[in-house]
């Protein structure tokens, strides 16, 4: 029958119940603070990257939730406010543009989880990352590939990060309107790509990035180059 809405909560509780298969299974073998750790802007132009790290409660079931990327503004918000209200704990790491350039994008990236999960309390006995492993955490650790997809602290995880992101990339562009960082957060749309070639860069862009600053003897930018020193997308 269409447009059954018994039918259709089955079908999110059994979508739900296959996201949470690798923390029913931690929590089988005994830890209880499972958790989820990504980050978001790592393939941006400017502005920080960001980490967080949630621990939700076991059993925990909330219709909608799934990999930020697959959410629209509204969807990610909403969820956003259920993660902070229901969670056992939130933490949240972020590693500015300067120091992105003075060390590299993976080098911050993998600071802004470590600093994300240091900031959980309480401390989780066990992590599920997203495709890589956190430095100067010594618990277990259990890297997942595309984690953000396959793991209901993952995912929980990416929303809390890609929300604080979005704010503090809306907030730098009121402070530098003409780059439009509150559309397109940072990454290299055409829009952003034009406001480089027309204005140069201002202090929050990345400047170790191929193409945010003009090659030598260059007279403008073109094109979308790719981008320097550790940087994968």
């Amino acid at each position: 029958m269409r447009n059954d809405p018994l039918a259709a909560l089955f079908a999110e509780l059994g979508r739900l119940r296959q996201l949470a298969r690798l923390e029913s299974e931690l929590s089988a073998r005994g830890f209880t603070h499972i958790a989820g750790v990504d980050e978001v802007g790592r393939g941006c132009l400017a502005g920080p990257v960001v980490a967080g790290a949630v621990i939700l409660p076991a059993g925990c079931v909330m219709p909608g939730l799934d990999d930020s990327k697959r959410l629209d503004p509204a969807s990610r918000s909403r969820l956003d406010r259920q993660i902070r209200l229901r969670a056992v704990a939130i933490g949240l790491g972020v590693v500015e543009a300067r120091q992105i350039d003075s060390e590299n994008i993976l080098r911050a990236s993998l600071e802004a989880m470590r600093r994300a999960v240091w900031a959980l309390d309480p401390a989780p006995d066990v992590l599920l990352v997203d495709a890589v492993r956190v430095p100067a955490v010594r618990v277990p650790q259990l890297p997942v590939i595309h984690g953000d997809a396959l793991s209901l602290s993952i995912a929980a995880a990416s929303i809390v990060a890609k929300v604080h992101r979005d704010g503090l990339l809306e907030a730098l562009g009121r402070r530098h309107p003409v780059y439009g960082f509150e559309s397109h957060k940072g990454y290299g749309t055409t829009e952003h790509w034009e406001a480089l070639r027309l204005y140069g860069p201002c202090p929050e862009h990345r400047m170790s990035f191929r193409g945010v600053t003009p090659e030598p003897g260059s007279l403008a930018f073109s094109g979308r180059p790719a981008p320097r020193r550790g940087h994968s997308g």
